[in-house]
């Protein structure tokens, strides 16, 4: 199927209901079913065609309440991924019912109907099948109009053997015994919807006692023996429930809510109504032993999927590009659901940090659109990345923050109501936001959704300082270590309506400015000389803001007293993007750190080792002591100043600090007491685990894994498999791939493809160890030798996300290496995604030729 080809089905015959009844069969791996489909043919057909891949049909026919029959035969165009049935004569327009009998396998995909297993405490292996239809797997299940746009009424029956735990969309209505010992349960109908959100799951499994959220039943449904890992979701489920509905101001749409753990998954979580699955680790916690980030995680994954039951359930995107705005507005909601759960966590602070990824990527020239069109099934997979989340959720924000929470929040709800069941185009939201607003939003928001990249706004204060000037250029990293230093800022027609907030500040008062920058260049007037000028207010909008070295000293130099963490942070991050666009250099982000040495907030603190982290990639060795020494400098005065010891009632946040640099201070800074502090501990939580707080934990097992010999790595990978909850046992995992040895980074690939790492985390786990600074290359040698076998092993969707790792190689004979393979061993489904690793790859090159001996110099 080439990219031009239409996949859309014919709009000759639309569904409006299905009656579907499956019966799974675990240990087989197969299935059966029948369904009887509702639709309305709306001019004479003598074939109908709908979706359907890797099942067998062996029976169809096509009737009609008056008696008339029209028997089918049935064809499957694999390539198309369609179902063509041809009738035994003409079906006249109006209401007819569609049955099909066919069978499928569950397969080992972790997409469409799949099987996923576990070993319980015992030791026996069991199974369970569940579903994953988005985008767009449904027909791997059954025969649909696997489109957005047809939605319909699921009416579900599950044939199931004694002792499983049935459930999907809705309530449970019966369960009756069957003849053959098996029982048969019926659940209620769903409302209209789209067919990727209907989910069943089906095997050996627990759920917890409902509980009661204004009517609304929520249970947590888990593998056996895992219900103590379940309090700390129901709370975040309950209070997420009650906060989204008023939000809305809007009933939940659903009859029930379900959130189950399912232990093979290869996303985060899925937002089918009222049947919301996840991954292990987006949804049980441990409590006492989890970080602030693993409690933060959760939270943040509940709130998304409870936020899509009414944007992007209730009411959905027409067609596959639209996924965007169900993604991104969810990712919105999720901060500030979690924002209002848990106001000491700071989430909007620390969603600099999720922005700073969709700001790199969108700064390379391979970026796309933020909604583009969609042709092919691959092309709807490769939506789901970082642009779609983060810096689609980034410009809802800069919008919200621009036209003001009241205003915004009124014209969702208005969108809501006007669309309720129904599908939906972009502009439709913008439009309804416009309505309730009266401001010009769909002329901002086209400008950010219909073009690819983001702006560098440049603030230059006039000599009196009564005036600023604003200058929008498109920015992008440089990856030709040969370019000039304003190769980032060639002349570029894009121009984006910079919704651009200036806070000016003069002695003791500040005053903001709005401007809306939509041409290439603006001035704004000020009542009195400015001594300082922010050009991104409380850092919302996505942009770039560039100063002069004069401009930048007065803000660096007042930073602590009067710029916000956020403002901070976006200091520090717009400063390193120049320093990768060839805009800056590694002297002057340096002075910018110092002025930041008395810094207290954690988000601005990872923005700084993140930094530093690039700086340590960058160094020639010869140099890698002096700047090890600079960073002891800068990050040790700040560990001191918080100690070692943890008080029971300090923020969760700074005990994240503490071990963000007790961690820096290690691996970045050599600082020899703290590694051998950090062995120390590592013992010492062998015999306790709750020696240190879980965060301290976290930082003491990656100091140790960097440092690790075979003992110690040995040490590890048995916690990984002892661990008590799936937190540490992925972050065991993950610590096996991070020695300085290459032998045993060699021995964790081989893991790999084995069954003590799941093929869920395999690719990800593979994907952080080419981070590996020094072992890198051996990693990526290992997923060249095992090409085929991965492809074969891993799920699908996540072989783009498995080679993001080569993004942070900076040898220009590994970078060619690399792009010579991938040349030869294309993967469609992530081909964009490559291409932008690929350019980034080749950013960290050229920002390596140009930047290493100045850094070495600034060192000395």
């Amino acid at each position: 199927m080439t990219g031009t080809d239409s996949i859309r089905l014919p709009a000759t015959v639309t569904p409006s209901r299905y009656d579907l009844v499956l019966e799974p069969d675990l240990e087989g791996a197969t299935f059966q079913g029948t369904e009887a489909v509702a639709v309305e043919v709306h001019e004479p057909v003598d074939e109908i065609v709908l979706h359907a891949q890797h099942l067998t049909v062996d029976e169809a026919w096509l009737d009609r309440p008056d008696g008339t029959r029209l028997d089918a035969t049935a064809s499957l165009d694999e390539e198309r991924q369609e179902l063509r049935l041809a009738l035994s004569g003409t079906a006249a327009p109006g209401e007819w019912t569609l049955h099909t009998r066919f069978a499928g396998t569950l397969n080992d995909k972790l997409v469409g109907f799949y099987r996923s297993t576990f070993t319980d405490d015992a030791g026996e292996k069991r199974t369970l099948a569940c579903t994953q239809f988005e985008a767009p797997y449904a027909r791997w299940a059954f025969p649909c109009w696997d489109e957005p746009e047809h939605k319909a009424v699921f009416g579900i029956t599950l044939m199931v053997d004694p002792g499983l735990l049935a459930i999907s969309n809705s309530a449970e209505v019966s369960d009756e015994p069957t003849d053959d010992g098996r029982r048969r349960i019926r659940f209620a109908d769903t409302m209209k919807m789209s067919t990727y959100l209907v989910a069943f799951v089906v095997g050996p499994l627990e759920a917890t006692e409902p509980i009661d959220v204004d009517g609304v039943p929520l249970r947590i449904v888990v593998p056996p023996g895992k219900l103590h890992l379940t309090d700390f979701a129901a709370g975040v489920g309950a209070f997420s429930l009650r906060f989204l509905a008023d939000w809305y101001g809007s009933a939940y749409p659903g009859d029930k809510l379900d959130l189950v753990a399912i232990p093979d998954f290869s996303f985060g979580a899925m937002e089918n109504l009222g049947c919301v699955t996840f991954r292990e680790t987006a949804l049980l916690l441990d409590g006492p032993r989890a970080t602030q980030a693993d409690q933060q995680r959760v939270a943040d994954v509940i709130a998304h999927e409870i936020a899509h039951m009414w944007f992007g359930d209730l009411v959905t995107m027409r067609w596959w590009n639209g996924i965007w705005l169900n993604e991104a507005f969810a990712t919105f909601m999720e901060m500030l659901t979690t924002d209002a759960y848990r106001p000491d966590w700071e989430r909007w602070t620390d969603f600099g940090i999720a922005r700073s990824a969709a700001f790199d990527t969108d700064s390379l020239s391979s970026t796309r659109p933020i909604e583009f069109t969609v042709n092919t099934p691959a092309e709807a997979e490769g939506m789901f990345d970082v642009l779609t989340y983060e810096k689609g959720s980034s410009v809802v924000r800069m919008l919200e923050q621009y036209l003001g929470e009241d205003r915004f929040r009124e014209g969702i709800r208005h969108y809501l109501d006007t669309h309720r069941y129904g599908n939906t185009e972009t502009t439709d939201l913008w439009d309804a936001i416009e309505s309730a607003t009266g401001e010009p939003v769909r002329r901002i928001m086209d400008t950010w959704i219909f073009q690819p990249g983001h702006p560098a706004v440049t603030v230059e204060r006039s000599d009196d300082g009564r005036t600023v000037t604003l200058r929008q250029h498109r920015f992008r990293f440089v990856a030709d270590a040969t370019a000039g230093a304003d190769a980032a800022a060639a002349a570029d027609d894009v121009r984006f309506a910079v919704p651009v907030v200036l806070r000016v500040g003069r002695g003791d008062t500040t005053e903001i400015h709005r401007v809306l920058l939509d041409d290439a260049e603006t001035t704004v007037e000020l009542d009195a000389a400015a001594g300082w000028v922010l050009g991104n207010h409380e850092g919302n909008g996505f942009y770039r803001v560039q100063y002069s070295d004069a401009d930048l000293r007065a803000l660096a130099a007042s930073a602590m007293a009067v710029l916000s963490p956020l403002e901070r942070y976006g200091l520090v991050e717009d400063e390193w993007a120049f320093v990768l666009a060839g805009r800056s250099d590694s002297t002057r982000t340096l002075g910018l750190l110092r002025h930041l040495a008395d810094e207290h907030d954690l988000a601005v603190w990872q923005r700084i080792t993140g930094v530093l982290g690039g700086f340590d990639r960058l160094v020639p060795d010869d140099a890698r002591p002096a700047l090890q020494q600079w960073i002891r400098g800068l990050v040790g005065p700040a560990a001191r100043r918080l100690g070692t010891a943890t008080d029971a009632d300090e923020p969760a946040r700074t005990r994240a600090l503490r071990a963000t640099l007790f961690e820096a201070l290690a691996l970045l800074g050599d600082d020899q007491p703290s590694i051998e502090r950090a062995a120390a501990l590592f013992d010492q939580l062998g015999d306790d685990p709750n020696a240190v707080d879980p965060d301290m934990a976290s930082a003491v097992l990656r100091v140790v894994a960097a440092q690790a010999d075979a003992a110690r790595w040995e040490q590890i990978r048995a916690r990984a498999r002892s661990a008590g909850n799936p937190q540490d046992a992925v972050r065991h995992l993950t610590a096996l791939g991070a020695t300085d040895d290459a032998t045993l980074v060699a021995r964790f690939c081989e893991l790999t493809l084995t069954d003590e790492i799941r093929t869920q985390d395999a690719p990800h786990l593979l994907g952080r160890a080419l981070q590996n600074r020094v072992n890198g290359p051996i990693v990526w040698r290992f997923v060249t030798e095992n090409w085929d076998a991965l492809l074969d092993r891993f799920p699908t969707p996540s072989i783009g996300s498995m080679l993001g790792g080569i993004r942070t190689f900076n040898d220009p004979g590994l970078a060619d290496e690399v792009e010579a393979f991938l040349d030869l061993h294309p993967v469609p489904q992530a081909a964009k995604q490559i291409a932008q690793h690929r350019e980034r790859m080749r950013v960290a090159v050229a920002v390596r030729a140009r930047e290493a001996d100045t850094l070495a110099s600034a060192l000395e």
